[in-house]
């Protein structure tokens, strides 16, 4: 199983250096990157944060694999943090650990991933929660859970599930998984599809204290109108990191 989750995590290597999958290097820092990830995992993540049909450039202005940033529409390029240096020594850390709980830990905790988005066409959809949605699907179903039987869960914060949890942060964690064991939770669907809004509007309850925090309300009301899985998740992470009374 660790082979098999640590393809998951290096499935995408070639995005951080923008080559195509076709011409995408078999080898990074030393380990085999760009394979192709078991049981369509890769395939129904992608589902979930972007169109599926013929691919078209959705941002003129933007085409390149850096992300731009729901929250200020601005790209997370900065020429001063992400040299193509610093870039190459980031990623073969990232990608380069053997274990492979320890790199669902670091995915979780990267922000050279977060840079990136999983598809130029998609500027906005983002690298390192498609990467861990990819690798949450997988470890789900490698156990035999079949898709429309998985949940989104809030967990509490630091309580962090092997390959399953898809965001830690200060005040809640996100899972898929088939159990809630008791958490607020809601089902994915019955197929792979951009539901971000659907699963978030029908959770049991929310993490967010939305009668009385002003940011809570605004996030709460961005995140029930977007459809994009990976462009949520990253929302979610950068409203937390802006936010001016965390």
């Amino acid at each position: 199983m660790s082979d098999a989750m640590l393809t998951a995590f290096r499935h995408d290597a070639h995005k951080f250096t923008g080559e195509s999958h076709e011409d995408a290097r078999e080898e990074f820092a030393g380990v085999p990157v760009n394979q192709s990830v078991p049981e369509g995992a890769d395939g129904d993540a992608a589902a979930l944060s972007r169109p599926q049909q013929k691919q078209e450039q959705t941002v003129p202005t933007h085409d390149d694999h850096y992300r731009l940033s729901l929250l200020t529409g601005e790209t997370a390029y900065d020429p001063g943090e992400f040299s193509r240096a610093t870039i190459e020594s980031e990623v073969a850390g990232l990608i380069g650990i053997e274990d492979s709980e320890a790199a669902h830990e670091r995915w979780l905790e990267s922000d050279v991933a977060a840079a990136f988005n999983e598809s130029v066409y998609h500027p906005y959809t983002s690298l390192k929660y498609h990467t861990l949605l990819v690798a949450a699907l997988l470890d789900n179903y490698r156990t035999d859970h079949e898709f429309a039987d998985l949940r989104l869960i809030i967990d509490p914060a630091g309580d962090i599930v092997p390959f399953r949890t898809v965001f830690d942060g200060n005040r809640f964690a996100l899972r898929i998984d088939e159990s809630a064991d008791g958490n607020p939770s809601a089902r994915l669907g019955s197929r792979p599809w951009r539901s971000w809004a659907s699963a978030w509007n029908r959770l049991t309850s929310h993490p967010l204290d939305t009668d009385h925090d002003k940011y809570d309300m605004t996030i709460d009301a961005n995140l029930r109108r977007m459809q994009s899985w990976s462009a949520a998740l990253q929302y979610i992470e950068d409203y937390a990191e802006w936010r001016p009374d965390r």
